[in-house]
């Protein structure tokens, strides 16, 4: 199977408190150099908190 153009920028965002991978997203690695944060709802958590870009 041929591999997408766009499964190479597929990162995880991992939630700050609990550790737990929750997301997943892409990210533009040319013009983005830096890691993500976004501020997601953690479903173990139950609220709302920091997700960082995990290492794969």
């Amino acid at each position: 199977m041929a591999e997408s153009k766009f499964s190479k920028n597929l990162i995880r965002l991992r939630c700050e408190t609990c550790k737990q991978v929750n997301y997943h997203t892409r990210k533009n690695k040319k013009k983005v150099e830096r890691k993500i944060e976004m501020s997601k709802w953690c479903k173990h958590c139950r609220k709302h908190t920091k997700h960082k870009e995990a290492k794969k």
